[in-house]
């Protein structure tokens, strides 16, 4: 039987190779770019979920689904945009998340950023070896800034003694989509305990203030958390800049030195990811029924997903038959109760008509 022995096959002109081959136990590594389900740790990546709005001057959850958006001095629109053309728009993009710099600050105390949560178990769950230097995650995403400068990003993990990886996404061409793509090792110091809270988040900062960088900073390597100094002393140009725009899409982290292609979802598949964490409850009346002693009347309302933890519950639209009003009552991961606070002898049945549950990060 004939057999070829190599050590690895790489492509003519490639920089590096296709498949690696393990000398000891015969196993291979093979770096592919089709699209391998179940890959992407990142919720909503493409940015094709808004279940709060698709425009808010508010900081934090207001817009595209698990991506927070947070401002200090100034002000700041956050908003869901669409694509019709462009280097994402050809791989399947057709909407991005965007920061407007719509009063300009360039305090010390300042900052433009977009944060993603993962939570712990999905790390330590992700067959990441995170304790060991020769173990990655990739990190990729399209990044487009109205204005030319370099711009920064911070991992941080939140188990055991917080932990922070600084690393800089370049220097940006005005106005011009750039695919972003960088590599993190794991580190004997990082911790992520199996459990649904926070475990590791990446700030992705279009602007941030002295008060909280450094010119001490090291990029590309763990350090323990230091809030004073999270990344190098940052140019200012996009900050200072009224309306400036910061877009991102395509975002995907995976386990691995290599980035593959993004692995697009279904619509249906990222909303249901999506309402783990947060579910809006679209119009149309909960009627509740006599069901209590003393005439408060109930109802039930189910989650479609099974959320992280038991949420937050908001009544934004009631029918409250007389000034009776209705409130959430007992809550789980699955559901809620509604109740009215007082009696009401109304033949009229009141109503939950829109609501929110939130278990966000």
């Amino acid at each position: 039987m004939s057999e070829i022995k190599v050590n690895s096959i790489k492509g003519v002109g490639a920089s590096a190779a296709a498949i690696t081959v393990n000398n000891t136990d015969g196993t291979c590594t093979a770096n592919i770019t089709n699209n391998l389900s179940n890959r992407n740790l990142i919720i909503n990546g493409a940015m094709n979920v808004a279940q709060r709005g698709t425009s808010s001057t508010s900081g934090g959850y207001q817009t595209v689904d698990r991506f927070g958006a947070y401002y200090t001095g100034g002000a700041m629109t956050q908003s869901q945009g669409s694509l019709t053309s462009g280097s994402p728009f050809e791989k399947g993009f057709t909407k991005y998340l965007r920061l407007t710099n719509t009063t300009a600050n360039t305090g010390t105390d300042g900052s433009r950023s977009i944060i993603h949560k993962l939570e712990a178990q999905d790390i330590a769950n992700s067959g990441w070896n995170y304790k060991s230097s020769s173990s990655y995650l990739t990190f990729s995403f399209w990044v487009r800034s109205s204005v030319s400068q370099q711009f920064y990003i911070v991992v941080k993990t939140l188990d055991g003694t917080q932990q922070m990886y600084p690393f800089s996404i370049g220097t940006l061409s005005a106005d011009t989509w750039t695919k972003v793509t960088h590599s993190i090792a794991g580190n004997s110091n990082l911790t992520f305990d199996s459990n649904n809270e926070n475990g590791l988040q990446f700030y992705i900062y279009a602007f941030l203030g002295t008060d909280n960088t450094s010119s001490g900073v090291s990029l590309n390597g763990w350090s323990a958390w230091a809030s004073s100094g999270r990344i190098p002393d940052m140019t200012n140009t996009w900050a200072a800049t009224t309306d400036a725009t910061f877009d991102m899409t395509g975002v995907q982290l995976e386990v691995g030195s290599v980035a593959t292609d993004f692995e697009h979802r279904s619509f249906g598949q990222e909303l249901a990811l999506c309402q783990r964490y947060y579910y809006k409850y679209p119009t149309g009346a909960i009627e509740m029924g006599l069901n209590r002693s003393g005439g408060r009347r109930t109802a039930n309302a189910h989650f479609p997903i099974t959320m992280r933890e038991n949420p937050t519950v908001t009544i934004t639209t009631q029918f409250d038959d007389g000034g009776a009003t209705i409130v959430p009552n007992t809550i789980n991961t699955n559901g809620c109760a509604f109740l009215q606070s007082t009696s009401n002898a109304s033949n009229d049945a009141p109503s939950v008509n829109v609501f929110d549950a939130n278990a966000e990060l």
